[in-house]
């Protein structure tokens, strides 16, 4: 599954905010074909990280390398179609628009036509829609959604906006999927379901998972390496076994020593 060079590398990240330390030289790889989890308690930095990689955040040092290239020298606007898709804590819906509609905005980063072919309605416009619209199609039926893929996200339960807004990621084609908090506010059921879903996800689609989650029995079955971050430090990296197994993250989660 893991290719000679990793997908992701990142190199004593480092960052703080009004002299709180956010980051503390993280380091860490995620090979191609990965699902690797991110653990720690509230305030660790794991949503943090999350944005430096996202390029909402700048770090103060360090560097990040994603196929190959400097992430830190990719303008935001760009990271979406260089191939990193995420999903958020908060959904982020356009609550009025359809489920489709939501996923073919995930899409428009790989958008070719311009203004002008665009409002002229060109042929190379519909092609594109045309097979935009059956990629969205294969999405609904990939995330169990085409029973409502006509319907307002709004008006729809809260664990089917969360697969409308990971259809919405994978609609941008990511090699890399960044989930943060996917888990969250589902019930024991759904998080078996999410935890298939994510599996089949990365098998089918050929994508390697980054997550951040609190979810420590979904982060350990589903996960092939874990990373734990514990107030901006990396205290541990290895398998789910290993982790779950080490001193310092058995301390950072009970207070305790091992």
């Amino acid at each position: 599954m893991a290719g000679t060079d990793p997908l992701l590398r990142i190199r004593e990240i480092s960052l703080r905010f009004a002299g709180i330390i956010a980051l503390d030289r993280v380091s860490f790889d995620v090979e191609r074909g990965q699902i690797c989890g991110l653990i720690g308690p509230n305030g660790a930095g794991k949503t943090t990280l999350f944005n430096c990689l996202s390029r909402l955040y700048a770090p103060d040092s360090g560097a990040i390398d994603f196929l190959g290239q400097p992430l830190l020298a990719i303008p935001p606007h760009r990271i979406a179609a260089l191939g990193i898709g995420r999903t958020f804590q908060n959904l982020a819906l356009f609550r009025t628009m359809t489920v489709r509609q939501n996923i073919l905005v995930g899409a428009h980063s790989r958008s070719r036509t311009g203004f002008v072919s665009d409002a002229l309605r060109l042929p190379v416009v519909r092609a594109e829609e045309a097979a935009l619209g059956a990629e969205v199609d294969d999405l609904l039926a990939l995330l169990d959604l085409r029973a409502v893929a006509d319907q307002p996200a709004e008006a729809l339960p809260f664990g089917t906006k969360k697969r409308i807004e990971l259809a919405r990621a994978l609609a941008g084609k990511p090699t890399l999927l960044l989930l943060d908090e996917p888990a969250g506010g589902l019930n024991h059921d759904e998080v078996d379901q999410l935890r298939a879903l994510i599996l089949s996800i990365r098998d089918r689609l050929a994508i390697t998972v980054l997550l951040v989650e609190h979810h420590m029995n979904l982060v350990m079955k589903l996960s092939d390496k874990v990373v734990a971050l514990d107030f901006g430090r990396k205290i541990a990296d290895g398998t789910p076994d290993q982790v779950r197994n080490h001193p310092d993250v058995i301390s950072a989660y009970l207070g305790t020593a091992a």
